[in-house]
């Protein structure tokens, strides 16, 4: 049973993660920040993100549960289908701001030691 954004958030806080940090984490994975900035552009099914963004139908259910869990994305049925949406449309101004401080400081966060394209990342579960 996926908890609702507030749930996650809960029980990230009560792990001792600061709201923030759960958020952030939320969208530090790539293919989930790929689903997220494909949502932005409308609602689509696991079958048409697996179609547009490569992973298999298994790894988007887990993203989208993830995202779901966060309270970022939900989902409607029709019939046996269903449809993925951003719930939070104002997510896609803190990834514009995003892109702006990384156009800034790309190439410092490129090169950073601890999470840099070199760095070596230790192992985090997922969400």
């Amino acid at each position: 049973m996926a908890m609702d954004g507030g749930e996650y958030v809960a029980a990230k806080v009560a792990a001792g993660m600061t709201p923030a940090v759960a958020s952030f984490r939320s969208l530090a994975d790539e293919t989930r920040l790929r689903i997220v900035q494909r949502l932005a552009t409308g609602e689509a099914r696991v079958v048409d993100l697996t179609g547009e963004l490569g992973p298999a139908r298994s790894t988007v259910s887990k993203h989208l549960a993830c995202l779901r869990d966060c309270g970022l994305v939900d989902y409607r049925t029709e019939g046996r289908q269903s449809f993925y949406a951003l719930t939070r449309p104002e997510l896609m101004d803190l990834l514009q701001a995003a892109e702006g401080v990384l156009a800034a400081t790309g190439s410092a966060a490129a090169l950073c030691p601890t999470y840099g394209a070199g760095a070596q990342r230790p192992e985090v579960a997922p969400g």
